[in-house]
């Protein structure tokens, strides 16, 4: 096992962090799934005492997860890790909880206000009081990579003694770059015993904030690192993680170099967990993305074109089969049946109820209406419009534009309270805009009687051909500090618009955060 690489998968934790990128329960429940099929070794679930969803999360994930470690985060705070303890508690003997606190001369003097000595008393009572919990312990300094090597092996070594399996070398700020991270890595391993019986496992954290998140991972592997801490797509806080996929290819591709090190993740499902994770954090992938961009096996120019047909190898180090890519399922059509649909939802892994699959048939319908085929993105995204819906508190039933080169963006939309006091009344309203969509936004705001500002709009054509589904994702602003992230998904970009912000604005009203308008409007 000395070879062997546990993948730490943050998605749901770090990765979650990232600015619009939260996800309801249903959406970490599928991700989790999905991270299981793809087989990493451990989930960290989420951070259980920062508020009741969190919790929730983890300890549904740790309930309904088979398979990987399910970790909570927490402070070395007995609050924290209380929270942690009782999330993780349905994992049984996969629960892991990872406890850290700053050790950089930087954070303790000028986050903490303590001295080393109190640092390495409050990090042993952490681990110490998370080991009630558990046996599987993760210790994490914080800015590890800006920590004095001697003070960081002395924490090392004294929360090990203190029962800690796992010790995590964060580079919290993406300051390190390999050469250096790879040394510091070596002088643990060579200065403290555990790691070289086995005893403890050294980890990596690294972000991305030069670019170098994957390239100091690597370089921390060679020099004694067991686990790589990393989110599907590289997203997290700031510029983002080291990418699992980008760290556990090179790891595949180049056995060579990295001297038989091997890991358990199931490579042909990466391209799927991408494209999931990309549809319930919102957050789009590059298309020059390494390994699950749309370009990354792409080859246009004719050299190359005349390399891969002669010997794939000349342009491609890889398969483009290993990590996912290749010929989608025959569609559906408007003809096929709600048990077909049902299988074909199974087959793409996602886990939905009776009501679930109704609900998916009804809009499979209406799609199938509009255009020849339903590809599986195209069912993918019916079904993210499902398990991602909020408590509707209105919907929409009527839409309709006017809009030219020659026109003034004319929009009249209809809406109907599901939800409060006076359901079921109708609004109808009509706006004028800058363009179509922002005539439908403004009908939406005086309707709702909100007032959100859009501040980003994504679209993306979910499958081939000029009847695709176009799928918009909005984060929008109320005023409030917060951005609220809404989707929706039509044949028709403008509806497709509407759903999205729709959707956003029912997350935002159902967090209690304003009054809706009770009267009729004409």
């Amino acid at each position: 096992m000395k070879n062997r690489i546990v993948i730490f998968d943050t998605t749901l934790r770090d990765g979650e962090q990232c600015p619009g990128a939260s996800m309801n329960l249903r959406e970490k429940l599928e991700v989790a799934r999905q991270l299981a099929r793809l087989k990493v070794d451990v989930i960290e679930a989420g951070f259980p005492v920062i508020s009741d969803g969190d919790f929730e999360a983890v300890h549904t994930i740790a309930k309904e997860i088979k398979g990987p470690v399910i970790a909570g985060l927490a402070r070395c705070v007995a609050k924290d890790i209380d929270a942690a303890g009782q999330a993780i508690k349905p994992a049984g003997k996969r629960g892991r909880i990872h406890v850290f606190l700053a050790t950089s001369k930087i954070h303790r003097e000028f986050k903490l206000g303590k001295p080393q000595d109190e640092i390495v008393r409050l990090a042993v009572e952490g681990v110490k009081h998370a080991r009630s919990y558990v046996d599987n312990v993760e210790f994490s300094p914080e800015d590890g990579s800006r920590t004095e090597p001697d003070f960081l092996a002395r924490v090392c070594k004294a929360v090990i003694a203190a029962g800690a399996t796992t010790l995590n070398i964060p580079d919290t700020v993406g300051w390190a770059v390999p050469e250096e991270y790879g040394a510091l890595i070596k002088y643990l391993y060579d200065s403290v015993p555990e790691f070289q019986s086995g005893k403890a496992v050294i980890s990596v954290h690294c972000h991305n904030d030069l670019g170098l998140a994957v390239a100091n991972s690597l370089a921390a592997v060679r020099a004694g690192a067991r686990q790589v801490e990393c989110t599907v797509n590289g997203i997290g806080e700031r510029a983002g993680n080291a990418a699992l996929e980008e760290t556990v290819m090179a790891i595949k591709t180049r056995a060579d170099f990295f001297e038989g090190l091997t890991c358990g993740v199931n490579t042909r499902e990466i391209v799927k967990t991408s494209r999931l994770v990309s549809r319930m954090s919102g957050l789009i992938v590059q298309r020059s993305k390494a390994i699950v961009g749309e370009n990354a096996f792409a080859h246009s120019s004719g050299i190359h074109q005349d390399g891969i047909l002669k010997k794939r190898e000349t342009y491609e180090i890889m398969d483009p089969q290993d990590v996912g890519w290749g010929q989608t399922e025959l569609p559906l059509t408007k003809h096929s049946g709600r048990a077909a649909v049902a299988v074909r939802l199974k087959h793409l892994g996602f886990k939905m109820t009776d009501a679930d699959v109704a609900a998916i048939f009804a809009r499979f319908k209406e799609i199938g209406d509009k255009k020849k085929f339903v590809y599986d993105d195209d069912l993918s995204a019916l079904v993210e419009g499902q398990i991602t819906e909020v408590i509707e508190t209105w919907s929409i039933e009527y839409l309709s534009i006017s809009s030219g080169n020659q026109t003034v963006p004319t929009a009249t939309v209809r809406l109907r309270k599901v939800r409060g006091k006076d359901a079921d009344i109708v609004a109808q309203d009509a706006s004028i805009g800058d363009g179509p969509v922002d005539a439908v936004l403004k009908a939406i705001d005086r309707m709702t009687d909100t007032c959100g500002k859009l501040m980003d709009y994504s679209l993306r054509a979910v499958s081939q051909g000029k009847d695709a589904l176009g799928e918009v994702t909005v984060k929008v602003d109320f005023g409030d500090a917060k951005l609220f992230t809404g989707k929706g998904a039509s044949t028709d970009v403008i509806e497709a618009s509407a759903r999205a912000y729709l959707n956003a604005v029912n997350r935002f009203l159902a967090n209690g955060n304003a009054q809706v308008k009770s009267e009729t409007q004409p």
